[in-house]
This record gives structure tokens, sequence and C-alpha cells, in this order.
């Protein structure tokens, strides 16, 4: 009988291999070197990064995000729900750091808390559709619907015929799978403004076919009397 061969693998390998896979399961994906590219960095190193950032300049608010999103992702809660308002004083409009610090009373058990701190910031955003949406996707990204769903009808209640908050509405419904939903808004999106390549694909995949216009040929005041006007034959 033929025995498989026995070999050894270098401990420094197998450390290497172990690291890899750690850092590849629990590692945090970000654009350390500015250049658009994700790179990922384990959560330790993160952490660090973000705290010598915060050495140099403590009112940055993107850097106490980032840092309360990895407290919260280790249930850590009252560190994070310290960073998400640190964020919040240094700029009280950011609204991935309001829908985050929602998430994280809620997570903690402060439901009250949640509740009033939604009210608060749909209040501060309710005047215009632009905070409206900015703050319906950052609730859906928290997975927190009925507050995103909340942000999007009192933005179309605003705009109802803003083809930017349509669009809007149906990505949203098109992330958690409402395909009807997604048709509705997407196509009354397109029907605003036929110009939108990015609707017209996700239509197109929907199974719902729509032509974008062709831009109008410029007239260039050049041509001879008599001759074809642009559009009515060929080039």
């Amino acid at each position: 009988m033929t025995g498989l061969r026995k070999f050894k693998i270098p401990l420094a390998l197998v450390f290497l291999m172990f690291l890899v896979v750690f850092v590849g399961c629990n590692g945090v994906r970000t654009d350390t070197a500015g250049d658009g590219q994700d790179v990922t960095v384990a959560p330790a190193q993160r952490k660090a990064d973000l705290q010598d950032e915060l050495d140099r300049r403590f009112e940055n608010p993107d850097a106490h995000f980032e840092l309360g999103r990895l407290y919260h992702g280790e249930g850590l809660w009252e560190r994070a729900g310290y960073h998400y308002g640190v964020a919040l004083s240094f700029r009280p409009s950011h609204r991935r750091a309001q829908a985050a610090m929602v998430k994280v009373l809620l997570d903690s058990g402060d439901a009250s808390g949640a509740q009033s701190r939604v009210q608060s910031y749909m209040k501060q955003a309710g005047g215009y559709t632009d905070g409206l949406l900015a703050l319906g996707k950052a609730f859906s990204e928290q997975q927190l619907d009925t507050y995103a769903l909340s942000c999007f009808q009192q933005a179309l209640s605003l705009s109802p015929d803003s083809a930017e908050v349509n669009k809007e509405v149906g990505y949203y419904y098109l992330s958690r799978k409402n395909t009807d939903a997604a048709k509705q808004y997407l196509s009354r999106s397109f029907q605003l403004d036929p110009t939108q390549a990015d609707v017209a694909l996700e239509l197109g995949r929907l199974g719902i076919q729509v032509r974008i216009p062709r831009p109008p040929v410029e007239d260039t005041g050049g041509a001879d009397e008599g001759a074809e006007e642009p559009g009515e034959g060929g080039q």
C-alpha cells in the first residue's frame, strides 16, 4: 500500500497563513493610501491609525465616526456612543454618525433614547430633501428600515417630482429585493429625467426596456443652402 509522502510546513509559514485568514475575515477595508483603492487592515491597526489621526487633529468628525464603528462592532456600546457623540459635536449634520448613534442606543437597550434621537435628527433634516435622503441612506446602512422609509417618504412629500428622490427611493427598494416598488420609483425617476444612464441600466436589469434620448446635434451654421439638415439623412 502506497502511503502519502509526509512533509513538514515551516512554523513561520503556518503563522503567516493564519494571519492572512484572520485579517481577511476580520479586517477593516479602508482607503488608507487615499488613492481610492480599498486596503484590508486589521482592526487593531486601524484603531491605532485613527487614534494617531485624532492625536493630530481631535476635531476630525470622520475619524471619530470610524473609530466609533470599530468599537460598535466589538459590542463596546459606551465607547462607540462617545465617539459618535464627539463626531456630531464637530459636525451636527453628520448623517452616518446620527444613524449610528441611533443604532448603538438600540443595541444597548435604550429604545426611548433612540426614538428621541430619531425625532431630533429628522426634524433637523426635515426642511430639505438632500438632508432627508442622506439620513435615509444612513439609516438604511444601519438596517434601520422603518426610520429609512420615514425619511424617504418625507422627502417624497416635499419633492414628489424630483428625479433624484425617486431614484434614491427606488435604489433603496432594490437593495431590499422589493422589485415591484423598485420598478415603480425607478420608472418614475426615468420619466422625470430620461438622461439617467444608471437608472436605465437598472430598469433594463428589471426587465423594463427604456431608451435614452440622443443629444441634439449642434448647428454649426456653416451648411450650404439646400444641404441636408443634421439628423435628416446619413453623415
